[in-house]
């Protein structure tokens, strides 16, 4: 219960007041992207966003979650800067202030989660972000993603079969 209080606080302080809404493709030139590592598929995920980023001449940023605990011998296999640990998080799981910092620099237009729950990290990160354009596969509270793209009632689908079809749709939206 204290742990909800402070979430929804930290959420009212830091929340993007920044109107939101469909964006046609054209107009993105900067996304952020998250995907989580514990995903079969987030490497093809992680390479199929770059090419999109890259057809579209969109400045692309990806950042993991990442909250395994990793055993002795184990890497990580992703880029310490974007990839947020259990340990960026605090006590009631908001990510450190340079996590947010360096998701916020990039000034993107779109905000794309490809993660088929959310947690708080990433809950907290989707309210702050100023991108003026929202995407992601479970609606949060407060309506923050403009086009929410659920999987098919009988499938859970991979973070790459997610993005194939959100693709579809973004490049409709020409």
């Amino acid at each position: 219960m204290l742990k909800e209080f402070f979430q929804r606080q930290s959420i009212r302080k830091s929340a993007s007041t920044e109107p939101t809404g469909m964006m046609p493709l054209r107009a993105i030139h900067s996304a952020v992207a998250f995907i989580d590592v514990e995903d079969t598929s987030f490497n093809e995920c992680k390479n199929a966003l770059m090419s999109f980023f890259r057809d579209w001449g969109i400045k692309g940023d990806i950042f993991f979650i990442d909250f395994r605990k990793l055993t002795e011998g184990e890497r990580l296999i992703t880029s310490i800067t974007t990839t947020i640990l259990k340990k960026d998080l605090n006590w009631y799981g908001r990510p450190s202030r340079e996590k947010i910092n360096l998701m916020l620099e990039g000034e993107p237009d779109m905000f794309l989660s490809l993660l088929p729950e959310t947690n708080f990290a990433l809950e907290f990160m989707a309210h702050s972000s100023r991108a003026r354009f929202k995407v992601g596969r479970a609606q949060l509270e407060g309506d923050v993603f403009d086009l929410v793209v659920r999987d098919p009632a009988d499938k859970k689908l991979s973070e790459l079969e997610a993005f194939h079809g959100i693709e579809k749709i973004l490049e409709k939206i020409v």
